[in-house]
């Protein structure tokens, strides 16, 4: 017996029918374009993504169901244009799952992820790429980005040999960042500031630390405790605009303290 349900192939084809009825009758889905809809599926990933943070399943699963809407969309705006098909979507697909997995799907026997891994990589760039780094979103995060692109190179060799040599890097460059601050070159400081946030992801790399994940939660954090100050001064009939820094650093180690 399978460990999974059986394959949901009726609701499956009624979802794909009501996304082409919604193109065919709704004024303002007709209207929709591939660049039209393409911010929102940045959203509804994030969406999707943010669900996961909170491990709320019942919004993943919402979250999930909004998120294929728009694959199921763009296909049926492809499809109407005779660009694509929904079947060439899942061909493809199915196509490079099985090719890049031999050890799953063919007769390379191996257990080892790391040796998985560097088949993966291998397989990539036999499928023509041109470069390691080819393949890497654009229009990622800018320190998921930074991150992906460490990792690629590290994979051919081209890493540091110590973990104290990249924080050695890390130091040199916040004194680089300080001394462009110093000169006034705006310009300047700015490109030598990502030279350190750079180097900050590739040590957060030698720590297994993913960069992008740290600083979201950091984020919230501030949010939550910035929030709880907001909160107080209303409690207090305060206005937090007229407040002092030293009333909001009261409030603020309050929300430390409580655990926010």
């Amino acid at each position: 017996m399978s460990e999974y349900p059986t394959i949901p192939i009726r609701e499956f084809e009624e979802f794909v029918n009501v996304v082409r009825r919604l193109r065919k009758d709704c004024p303002w889905d007709r209207e929709q374009t591939h660049q039209s809809i393409r911010h929102s599926l940045v959203e509804e990933c994030y969406e999707v993504v943010e669900a996961l943070d909170e491990n709320n399943l019942e919004e993943l699963q919402r979250e999930l169901g909004d998120l294929l809407l728009h694959i199921i969309m763009h296909a049926t705006i492809a499809e109407q244009a005779k660009e694509f098909s929904l079947s060439d979507i899942l061909r493809h697909i199915s196509e490079k799952l099985i090719r890049r997995h031999p050890h799953v799907f063919g007769s390379l026997h191996t257990s080892d992820i790391e040796e998985v891994k560097h088949n993966w990589e291998n397989l990539k760039m036999a499928e023509g790429r041109n470069s390691v780094l080819d393949g890497i979103p654009k229009h990622l995060p800018a320190l998921q980005r930074a991150g992906r692109v460490q990792e690629r190179a590290a994979k051919v060799g081209f890493d540091w040999d110590a973990k104290d040599d990249v924080w050695l890097k890390v130091t040199e460059e916040a004194e680089e960042f300080r001394q462009a601050l110093a000169s006034g070159n705006e310009k300047h400081a700015e490109e030598e500031f990502g030279d350190y946030l750079f180097a900050l992801v590739n040590y957060a790399r030698f720590e297994n630390i993913n960069p992008e994940n740290a600083l979201r939660a950091t984020v919230e954090k501030f949010t939550r405790r910035f929030q709880f100050v907001e909160d107080e001064f209303r409690k207090q009939g305060k206005d937090i605009h007229s407040s002092s820094l030293e009333e909001m650093d009261g409030f603020w180690n309050s929300a430390k303290k409580n655990g926010y």
